[in-house]
């Protein structure tokens, strides 16, 4: 129930009033296609047997328009057009299990149109069925080889991975905002706390036969400290018997764009073939006089042949988009806009191939640095809508959000409130349309400088390994000839550090931002030198991680003085001793200290060392040196914690 571009149609004689929404609402160009498809999909199909479900259908009755072709599907007379026509009508309540069911029988013989393929793979899409789906859209491409859907598909057909794996932009989180079953869309914070949305939670209002929903009003509600919402109320001085909202609002508060039914205004065709009256969504503009909204008036380019909706105001107040299916479009509806100018506006600009493609694009909202958000389901996406931004500074291709703001689902309407540094969109992903909130992850630059403690000098080639704060390495990097390397971070994420270079002593460190940008952090190493006794040769500590036998780039460095160590001294033969600390049972310490040492062994050989000259065991923590059993600290775990590199022969 998103009032994608919305046409609302009244039933004369009857007071019923029900809406259309844009999956059939489309350009001239697109129409004209359609009407030539149905009616060679008529030949064979539509009779006098489907005459009462083709009406409902014809007139967006489809929830009665179902009931009437699934009797008609389970008759012997049922065929690919009785099949097409009951998945539409599933796929136009965003029914996908059902549409997809259909869908497949009316393209068992591949008699269907392009369209109907392409509908079929978005509705797999939306139940994750991703390899399925590119099935059907090899049909399309090859249907529709010129279509630019056609032509993305083909270039990159196995696209989610990439898609999946992109840096996660936003965490979110739903909202307590429930309208138990209703749907809730077009989220709007202003920057005192009030968010705006419209909603059918208005069980008294009539009821919308695409659907069987209420229609649309707009409510307010107001974030509180602890981060929860009021409960919603109506704006009541807007609102009408029919579709009302969404809805933007100027920097000062004062003026409102909001969509509205052309019902409400009496702005309608009549359509005498199927018995209506044909409204279209338009945009309305009132202002706020003590206190309440008034004075509204009609954007002049609404029309009672198109739509337009979903309004999003920039914050200077001189340019408005909106989504339309006005003719001059690329494909059903596409994102608009217009001048707001001192004696009144100038004529819509559509935004051109940069944002608008041949499906679907809607719910545009623009920030205050000339970024739109707008929902699409003409790009690849997880499917359904998904919402993507493009800078409109620039020609750069609009980026999808990825997760977890897009799903399978339908995720769209996404506003952001910068001062107050959190958006809104509206997802179905729990099965109704919710509002949930998005928190943008803020994103730093960790810059670590490797230094000689003695001389100041930086260090190139050194090895800086950061962590996680569970000490787990997520990589690792060389510093260059200015003895830098940077890693990006999240900001109020604390991390850690390691650094070591040949010669010289390992290094922590850790690193934490509190705001975007970058963050310097030094790291000076004392030059060492290898002790060497006549029992043993002394290293650093080789570090491994956590519950893992793999050489870190920091254990390499120490062992790699070893390696000279027994270079210089060709007889030498070491025996390596491998220890653990006291957490966990004796056998699992002595295995783990097993491979330790066998790791390490296997290192040794693998820098030219012959194995006759490396061996070693694991004594787990049989051989402590602090004597304390199991109820170590954790500084004398550290100290058990340990190798041993024994000369058994110089």
């Amino acid at each position: 129930m998103k009032s994608k571009i919305t046409t609302s149609v009244s039933l004369l004689g009857s007071g019923q009033k029900f809406k259309k929404n844009n999956f059939k609402l489309m350009s001239n160009k697109t129409y004209v296609t359609f009407s030539l498809i149905f009616l060679l999909t008529a030949s064979y199909g539509q009779n006098t047997a489907t005459a009462k479900a083709d009406k409902l259908f014809e007139s967006y009755q489809y929830v009665a328009a179902i009931e009437e072709y699934q009797r008609l599907a389970e008759s012997k007379g049922a065929n690919e057009y009785i099949y097409a026509q009951l998945a539409e009508s599933y796929y136009n309540v965003f029914d996908s299990e059902n549409a997809s069911k259909w869908y497949a029988k009316a393209t068992a013989k591949g008699k269907a149109d392009a369209e109907t393929y392409y509908r079929y793979a978005q509705t797999l899409k939306v139940l994750g069925k991703y390899q399925e789906a590119n099935k059907q859209m090899d049909v399309f491409a090859k249907m529709m080889p010129k279509d630019e859907r056609a032509k993305e598909h083909l270039a990159n057909p196995n696209y989610i991975p990439s898609l999946a794996n992109n840096s996660k932009l936003f965490d979110v989180a739903s909202t307590n905002i429930d309208s138990k079953g209703q749907s809730d869309f077009g989220a709007l914070l202003t920057n005192d706390n009030t968010l705006y949305f419209a909603s059918t939670r208005n069980s008294s209002n009539k009821t919308d036969k695409w659907n069987n929903q209420p229609y649309l009003d707009i409510y307010q509600s107001t974030k509180q400290s602890n981060g929860s919402f009021s409960e919603p109320t109506p704006l009541r001085e807007l609102n009408t018997p029919f579709h009302d909202g969404p809805l933007t609002l100027s920097a000062d508060g004062n003026t409102m764009f909001f969509a509205r039914d052309g019902h409400s205004e009496k702005q309608y065709e009549k359509n005498k073939k199927t018995n209506t009256q044909v409204g279209q969504q338009g945009i309305y503009k009132a202002t706020k006089v003590d206190g309440k909204w008034s004075n509204v008036e009609a954007m002049p380019f609404n029309s009672t042949a198109y739509s337009v909706t979903n309004p999003s105001l920039s914050k200077d107040g001189k340019t408005l988009y909106f989504a339309s299916n006005m003719p001059g479009g690329l494909g059903e509806s596409d994102i608009w806009k217009v001048s707001i100018e001192a004696n009144g506006y100038g004529k819509p600009q559509n935004l051109g191939a940069n944002v608008n493609t041949a499906d679907k694009e809607n719910f545009p909202f623009i920030d205050e640095d000339n970024t739109l958000y707008f929902a699409t389901m003409g790009r690849q996406g997880f499917g359904g809508y998904d919402v993507y931004r493009a800078n409109l500074n620039d020609s750069k291709p609009a980026q999808n959000l990825g997760k977890p703001v897009n799903s399978e689902k339908d995720d769209f309407s996404f506003s952001y409130n910068k001062n107050l540094n959190v958006g809104y969109f509206s997802t179905n992903r729990k099965g109704t349309d919710a509002i949930f909130s998005a928190s943008p992850i803020c994103k730093a630059e960790a810059i670590v400088l490797v230094t000689n403690a003695k001389t100041n000098a930086p260090l190139s080639n050194a090895t800086v390994a950061i962590l996680d704060l569970k000490g787990n390495v997520i990589a690792t990097e060389k510093t260059n000839a200015a003895g830098r390397v940077s890693y990006p971070i999240e900001c109020n994420l604390g991390y850690g550090l390691q650094a070591a270079a040949q010669n010289f002593e390992s290094a922590t460190s850790a690193v934490k931002a509190d705001k975007a940008g970058e963050t310097t952090i030094e790291i000076a190493l004392v030059p060492s030198e290898v002790i060497i006794t006549d029992t043993e040769v002394i290293l650093n500590p080789i570090y491994f991680e956590y519950d893992k036998s793999n050489i870190t780039a920091q254990g390499a460095v120490e062992l790699n003085k070893l390696v000279k160590v027994m270079q210089d001294n060709p007889s030498m033969v070491i025996f390596v001793k491998s220890h653990t600390d006291s957490k966990g049972s004796l056998n699992y310490n002595l295995n783990l200290s097993e491979r330790r040492a066998q790791s390490t062994v296997q290192y040794l050989i693998s820098k030219g060392i012959t194995q006759g000259r490396i061996s070693g065991k694991g004594y787990g923590s049989t051989e402590q040196k602090v004597k304390c059993g199991t109820n170590c600290t954790p500084e004398q775990d550290a100290q058990n914690r340990r190798s041993e590199f024994l000369i058994i022969k110089k």
